[in-house]
């Protein structure tokens, strides 16, 4: 089992445009793809995530993409990369140095889904993502129950 861990806004991200992906192979297949108009019950999975989740790293790039000779969704999460660098040249220099590490560059993860699998997956990712708590509509952090200090108000928090 290999764990990444994405932020609250990647998981929405990525399970739409799972979706979305998958509504155009169904469209350009005129229907023939092994792809379901919805997450089938069979394959649903709600069983909570064995404990403790140990990521192997951060994820900061995303790619999706159908194979259709495999009749597969192709799902890559790429290791967020920070490059520590002082000004535009050092900057410049070590996006160099991570280009020409191709043999050993960012970690990667890459997974192979049948349809179903896709939108049983997008349909899980939304229903986590729609469980937690909304985000606040002037700075997109997370409200809390008894209040939000919203820096886009200086902490300024109306009376009730």
């Amino acid at each position: 089992m290999t764990s990444v861990a994405l932020e609250k806004t990647q998981v929405a991200a990525l399970a739409e445009r799972m979706d979305e992906l998958l509504d155009e192979v169904v469209r350009r297949t005129g229907g023939n793809a092994p792809v379901p108009a919805v997450a089938p019950t069979d394959v649903a999975d709600t069983a909570p995530l064995d404990a403790p989740v140990e990521e192997e790293f951060r994820v900061g790039t995303m790619a999706l993409a159908w194979d259709g000779e495999e009749q597969r969704m192709i799902v890559e999460a790429q290791a967020l990369v920070e490059l520590d660098a002082d000004s535009e040249e050092d900057l410049a220099e070590a996006e160099e140095r991570l280009l020409q590490d191709e043999e050993n560059g960012p970690p990667m993860l890459r997974v192979r889904l049948t349809g179903a699998q896709a939108r049983a997956f997008a349909k899980r990712a939304l229903d986590v993502v729609n469980a937690g708590r909304p985000p606040c509509p002037l700075c997109s952090l997370p409200l809390d129950p008894e209040g939000h200090v919203c820096p886009r108000q200086n902490g300024y928090r109306r009376g009730a």
